[in-house]
């Protein structure tokens, strides 16, 4: 992400263009979203779709008004002691006038503020797939508020903000894999030691029960990101943001063609499901490398994100932590790679003059990086933990083990995704649909 300076020397003038294509980024970005509800809501059995979709789309409502009311401020205000921003102007984003610019750059506050509003409802999605089939509602939609305010807010503070911890270390994170990718793979990881496993995990087959939708929603995560990653540059006047989008592509592409040849040396085929994570898997290594690295760089990043993530997957298995979806093994473990491969790999010829180590600039940049990424990973886990704790012993962060193997979607919603009866026709297709919770036990994708 573009650091947020004035400088002395230049005047910048409000950029009909830039703010034009700001926007049209932060509606990409927005799309992501509704993306990764139907990447998700694909992955889950049936019975527990809708709620994997609202999961989702929830943080548009919850996160859009706390960053209006305070979010803002405190992620991209005057700096505290390197922690925490504030501008109390900001507040209810009042204050901001209309032609207002952002510190040092060509778009409006107003345009900056939304473009930074969409990464702040998405992270907290992304944890929600690491806790499919299990958690009531009430309590994801407040552990989504408490876990932006004291969680996102602060570490898009530390990672982007001017006075920021890691922005004034020096670490390199373009677009997020730090404050995004990083901080939603630990929190997740946090809540789900404190909640524990699904009701049959490693004995139920728990499969997808719709690979068109994950293909569909992982297509939507790809052509988002472009603007996710290209947009951080907050203008496009110098071809950094146009490496940012070229590398975006390549290491995404490298990533599945990685997972693949890991999925069929280890398992004897080539899957749908596999193809659609590998994209991920290199999307999520390439966002905060992508402007530091060459294209050759990011063929690399992409191959080996692939190749570690299909293989970070099987992890929970062999330690048992029940990550639903995979949001560990992917975006944690994607985003430490992406990171730190930015201490081997930034070239010096994109964003920065930031040589890595195969570049002759040592690793100087590599433990900058480390830096960044252990402090965010273990904030992140430890608060995201406790947050779970919290809850857990208050209101209860679990539905009850009835309402979970008869199906959440009843449960929480009063709803399904499918409607049976209409299935064959007739008395017969009605009579025989799942009309309570003993049958819908029944079915079970």
């Amino acid at each position: 992400m573009a650091p947020a300076i004035t400088l002395a020397a230049e005047a910048p003038t409000l950029s009909a263009a830039n703010t034009g294509f700001m926007l049209i980024c932060s509606a990409l970005v927005m799309l992501m979203t509704p993306g990764l509800a139907f990447f998700y809501g694909g992955m889950v059995r049936v019975k527990s779709t809708l709620n994997m979709l609202m999961m989702s789309f929830i943080s548009l409502g919850i996160v859009t008004v706390l960053w209006v009311l305070y979010g803002f401020s405190m992620a991209f205000g005057t700096d505290s002691g390197g922690v925490v921003g504030w501008n109390s102007d900001w507040i209810g984003l009042s204050g901001i006038g209309l032609t207002e610019l952002w510190d040092g750059y060509t778009i409006p506050v107003f345009v900056f503020l939304v473009f930074q509003l969409m990464f702040a409802v998405l992270t907290p999605a992304l944890i929600s797939g690491a806790l499919a089939d299990r958690v009531k509602f009430t309590a994801w939609a407040l552990f989504i508020a408490l876990w932006a305010t004291v969680v996102y807010f602060p570490v898009a503070h530390w990672v982007w903000g001017s006075g920021g911890w890691a922005f004034e270390l020096g670490v390199i994170d373009f677009a997020g894999g730090t404050a995004v990718h990083i901080n939603a793979g630990a929190a997740a990881l946090g809540v789900i030691l404190v909640i524990g496993k699904r009701v049959g995990f490693k004995k139920d087959p728990m499969r997808p029960h719709s690979l068109p939708l994950v293909m569909l929603g992982a297509a939507l995560l790809w052509f988002g990101w472009f603007g996710f990653n290209a947009g951080s540059w907050l203008g496009n006047n110098d071809g950094v943001g146009a490496l940012m989008f070229v590398n975006t592509q390549i290491s995404a592409a490298a990533a599945v063609l990685g997972w693949l040849a890991y999925e069929k040396i280890r398992h004897g085929a080539f899957t749908t499901l596999g193809a659609a994570s590998g994209a991920v898997a290199g999307l999520v290594a390439i966002t905060p490398a992508g402007g530091a690295v060459t294209p050759l760089g990011a063929i690399a990043v992409g191959a080996v994100s692939g190749v570690l993530c299909a293989m970070a997957v099987g992890l929970k298995y062999r330690f048992g932590y029940d990550d639903s979806l995979d949001v560990v093994g992917v975006h944690l473990v994607g985003g430490i790679i992406g990171s730190l491969l930015v201490g081997f790999l930034a070239s010096g010829k994109g964003q920065s003059d930031v040589e890595g180590l195969f570049y002759g600039g040592g690793l100087d940049q590599f433990w900058k990086q480390c830096a960044g990424v252990f402090g965010v990973l273990a904030y992140s886990l430890v608060v995201s933990a406790i947050l779970a704790f919290l809850l857990d012993r208050t209101i209860g962060m679990r539905v009850s083990e009835d309402d979970e193997v008869a199906g959440i979607d009843r449960a929480e919603h009063a709803e399904t995704a499918y409607d049976y009866s209409g299935a064959g026709g007739g008395a017969r297709s009605t009579a025989t649909a799942p009309a309570d919770r003993a049958e819908s036990k029944k079915v079970d994708a």
